[in-house]
């Protein structure tokens, strides 16, 4: 069988989602796209990391209950580049801009999803080019992984060769290797990491309203210089491309564009209220998810809640737990 026709059965439908060590392992395979986005958002447009990381969680366990396949949340790529490069640069960039560009792209995607325009652009694009689309991004991920295991050619070469070697592993999966090895070398190059990985305490938070100080010209920023440009790549990748891979992987569960859009549509309209940053259904972490093991919405759930227990408990110390995860090794997840 090709790979252009392969399948992955999920379990009956009436079996559910699994939280087996395969579910647990597939669900970190989207990190190399998570992690390095939110820290910059922090870092750089200073965010606050508890709407952040609240909204990714509360997004991934409703997708993963919904779609019951490892239908896969992400930061949308081209408002968070933008964003975070002019942030580094100049003040016009704030996270109210951020927020109005969630706010806008959730209208648009709404409206293009219930009026059925989604599907019918989707239908000008032909399933070869669809395919091409997934490619390319699978291509774009591994130059930028090379570029990430660049920062430490000996723990990023390490890595890859144990995830060559042990990647069909059911019994062992290489997932958790890859996690353990990247703890150990981030405190064996950073010793002060464990001191303050001792100091981390809990400090437990509720949701709060985040749009209270937003303007006008905020809104209108996010609109022209963030939720425009990521219209197309949306379109492609998050649209299109995970229709395709969704429905060509996993034929007993398809979606729709129109389904798709709506769900996008409604996930950018609910996170910014609360912090979030704008998330789309990209197809290169469904690939993430699947690669390492995750076969239902299980793996959704699982790191949802994970990133949501974080959200609530350790927010003020995401930048020092993040550490553990070292970027070479985040390169190789890649």
């Amino acid at each position: 069988m090709s790979n252009s026709d392969q399948t992955l059965e999920l379990p009956a439908p009436h079996a559910g989602n699994r939280f087996d060590r395969m579910e647990w392992a597939g669900a970190f395979g989207d990190l190399g796209t998570l992690i390095p986005f939110v820290v910059a958002y922090i870092s750089l447009l200073k965010m606050d990391p508890y709407g952040v990381l609240l909204a990714f969680g509360i997004a991934k366990i409703v997708s993963g209950l919904h779609y019951r396949t490892p239908f896969p949340v992400q930061p949308m790529k081209a408002i968070g580049a933008v964003s975070t490069a002019q942030a580094a640069q100049t003040l016009t960039i704030t996270p109210n801009a951020v927020y109005g560009a969630g706010i806008v792209t959730g209208l648009v995607w709404l409206i293009l999803g219930a009026t059925g325009t989604a599907k019918k652009l989707a239908e000008l694009v032909s399933r070869p080019v669809a395919v091409g689309i997934v490619m390319g991004l699978g291509f774009a991920f591994m130059l930028e992984g090379i570029k990430m295991m660049s920062q430490g050619w000996w723990l990023g070469g390490a890595a890859l060769l144990g995830t060559m070697l042990l990647l069909e592993s059911r019994t062992l999966p290489v997932m958790f290797l890859l996690l353990l090895a990247g703890a150990f070398a981030a405190v064996a190059q950073d010793t002060a990491l464990l001191d303050e990985l001792g100091k981390v305490s809990v400090d437990f938070r509720l949701p709060a309203f985040a749009l209270g100080t937003m303007t006008w010209n905020e809104l209108v920023i996010g609109a022209i210089f963030l939720a425009l440009p990521q219209l197309p790549l949306t379109l492609g990748n998050a649209v299109i491309a995970i229709t395709e891979e969704n429905n060509r992987l996993f034929p007993k569960h398809p979606v729709s564009e129109k389904k798709v859009a709506i769900s996008t549509g409604i996930m950018n309209l609910l996170a910014p209220l609360i912090g979030g940053v704008p998330m789309c259904h990209g197809a290169g972490g469904m690939a993430g998810h699947v690669r390492f093991g995750a076969r239902t919405g299980g793996a959704l759930i699982i790191l949802g809640a994970i990133v949501l227990f974080i959200a609530l408990f350790f927010s003020s110390s995401v930048e020092i737990l993040f550490r553990i995860f070292p970027e070479p090794i985040l390169g190789v997840i890649l």
